[in-house]
Parts: C-alpha cells; sequence; structure tokens
C-alpha cells in the first residue's frame, strides 16, 4: 500500500467525521455524541461559520478535496510525480494550519473542546505527515535509497 493510498483512506475517515458535523450543524441530527468535552458548545458557537459556511462544511470539501487529489497521484500517470507530492504537502499543510487555528480558538476563545473536532486536527495532522514522508521518497537521491 503507497503513502498516497493512505491518505486517501485517511481523507475518507475525514469526510465521515466533517459529514457528521455538518449533518448535526444542519440540523440533520439532534444532538452530537460526545463523551468528552463540549461539541453542541463549539458547534454553536459563532466560531462555527467561516464566511456564512458551517466550518464542517470547510472540512468536507477539504477532506474530498485531499480524497480525490491521493486518488488521482496513486494513478500511472502520476505515481511518481513529486510535484504532485508536493501538491499534497502544500494542501494537507494548509488543513493542519486551518485545524491549528480552530483549536486555538476552542481552547482561548470559546473554552471548550469538540472530541470530533480533535479526531480531525489528528487526521489532517496524519495526513500531513504521511504526504511529508511521501514527498521526501519521491526526491530522495535515487544514489542513497539504493543502498
Amino acid at each position: 500500500m503507497t503513502k498516497r493510498m493512505i491518505v486517501a483512506m485517511l481523507a475518507l475517515a475525514g469526510i465521515f467525521v466533517a459529514l457528521y458535523l455538518l449533518l448535526y450543524k444542519l440540523g440533520m441530527i439532534g444532538h452530537l455524541s460526545c463523551n468528552i468535552g463540549s461539541c453542541e458548545t463549539v458547534n454553536t458557537s459563532k466560531w462555527a461559520r467561516l464566511m456564512g459556511i458551517p466550518v464542517a462544511g470547510w472540512g468536507v470539501a477539504f477532506y474530498l478535496a485531499m480524497f480525490a487529489l491521493a486518488v488521482v497521484s496513486t494513478t500511472e500517470r502520476y505515481a511518481d510525480s513529486a510535484g504532485m507530492s508536493k501538491l499534497l504537502v502544500f494542501a494537507s499543510g494548509t488543513g493542519v494550519l486551518f485545524s491549528v487555528w480552530l483549536t486555538y480558538l476552542e481552547l482561548f476563545t470559546i473554552h471548550a473542546i469538540c472530541e470530533w473536532c480533535v479526531t480531525s486536527a489528528v487526521i489532517v495532522t496524519v495526513i500531513f505527515l504521511v504526504t511529508v514522508a511521501d514527498l521526501r521518497n519521491k526526491t530522495a537521491d535515487p544514489d542513497e535509497s539504493a543502498v
């Protein structure tokens, strides 16, 4: 299994987490299952929308994009592409930065933690780490990798 396939699987997990939060935000789920923290406090705060769109909607879009990029990058045309690896690192790095900002808001502005948001933050961080490892493999000196 390639690193890019792992990214696709992680992105799929992220889609489900973000979709669950989005369905709650849209009123299609009555309450969030939350064993630790204050998921509803976070998801009903004024910070749960960005430019009029639920943050969870942005999450679904991000994870769908990461899934699509990861799947496309496994095709024969892009399998060895360092450019695709760079794109995956850039996209996932953007997701990590957004997640850091949201976590900052949870801790220091909202004063509540959502376990689903933390789960998403962990997923996007692992995606980023895997994409960095993929980029390193694609840009490694061929002489060194043969040793």
